[in-house]
């Protein structure tokens, strides 16, 4: 068995249960305001994780749409000129040959 420690978005057992004990809308009563406060932040930290996650993938995604075009031209441009810059030297009569 493995000894490592679970993620922490990991739901762990923090109370003891006894046997035949039902859980209900008593339950919740039952817990102290700093559990009850615990476990609302462990669901809101869960839920914003979550959705952040989600809004920055969206955001990455439509950069990407946006940038492809751009780069796309610029990288043609580029490659172009390198091209042209090649053939151009390797048209030219080499200075170093002499006649």
């Amino acid at each position: 068995m493995s000894t490592r420690a679970p993620p922490r978005y990991v739901p762990t057992l923090t109370e003891v249960v006894a046997a035949g004990a039902e859980a209900g809308p008593e339950s919740a009563a039952a817990l102290s305001q700093e559990q009850l406060i615990q476990r609302v932040m462990r669901r809101v930290d869960l839920m914003l994780e979550r959705r952040l996650r989600e809004a920055v993938a969206a955001a990455v995604i439509e950069q990407t749409r946006s940038i492809g075009p751009l780069l796309r031209e610029e990288i043609e441009a580029v490659v172009r000129e390198t091209v042209a810059k090649a053939f151009e030297q390797e048209l030219l009569p080499d200075s170093r040959t002499g006649p």
